[in-house]
């Protein structure tokens, strides 16, 4: 079962990025089977929604901006060379992790390279979102990019979707603003606790609450959002 911190209701600050996710992975997880690899994995927040692959290996890097204390990865890899054997998976996962992997172009033929011919691969990438993991922070990659990246590379593209639209991802970056900035930043704020109690408990659920409520009157401009999803494919073994 996917956590509620990846799984959020409305009282959740993340609401709108993490529920978005959630729903798009859900959905697209169907397309990946037999042998999965999730590159990245960390805690494997997402695993639950693979229950239906033959097996599920999670494999990772040792980076400063993030520490993997009590993330069950089965493997750690060197930041260039895949442990694995060539044509391994059938199928690859990677959720909001590109953006942290400075060498994105030498590490794309590694993960062509442990996929099988045919072999799909399923990505979300952030777009509209603050610096996290620190230093550990690399990019923030348009559609396009991702598509001549991943072309480039062996894959064909066979959907781009996107989680959020405009309004969304101002609520979104009021939210986090309001929960981590706000609160501990303004001198005046931070120091009452019952004020900061009063604001995650009880503003952040009900601007989440207004917010679901008032969507669907709202025009959706789709040119700013929150996150990239990409489903492609591994053409032939060229590379």
């Amino acid at each position: 079962m996917v956590s509620n911190d990846f799984n959020p209701t409305f009282r959740h600050p993340l609401y709108c990025i993490r529920k978005g996710l959630y729903n798009k992975i859900k959905v697209y997880s169907k397309e990946l089977t037999g042998k999965l690899l999730d590159f990245g994995c960390g805690a494997k927040p997402y695993e639950s929604l693979f229950n239906h692959v033959e097996t599920y290996t999670g494999v990772d890097y040792n980076s400063d901006g993030h520490t993997h204390q009590n993330e069950s990865i089965d493997f750690f890899y060197d930041g260039k060379t895949l442990p694995f054997e060539t044509h391994q998976f059938n199928s690859l996962f990677s959720s909001e992790v590109f953006e942290h992997v400075f060498n994105l172009e030498t590490i794309l033929p590694e993960l062509n390279r442990v996929l099988k011919p045919g072999g799909k691969m399923l990505i979300t990438c952030p777009f509209a979102w603050e610096e996290h993991e620190i230093p550990v922070d690399y990019a923030r990659y348009t559609q396009f990019a991702l598509r001549a990246l991943l072309e480039k590379n062996g894959f064909k593209i066979i959907i781009i979707d996107k989680n959020g639209h405009a309004l969304s991802t101002i609520h979104q970056m009021l939210m986090v603003y309001l929960h981590d900035d706000w609160l501990n930043r303004v001198y005046v704020v931070s120091r009452f606790k019952l004020f900061k109690k009063i604001v995650r408990q009880i503003l952040v659920p009900f601007l989440n609450l207004l917010f679901i409520c008032t969507e669907p009157i709202w025009p959706k401009n789709q040119r700013l959002y929150l996150n990239t999803i990409v489903l492609a494919e591994k053409i032939g073994d060229s590379l």
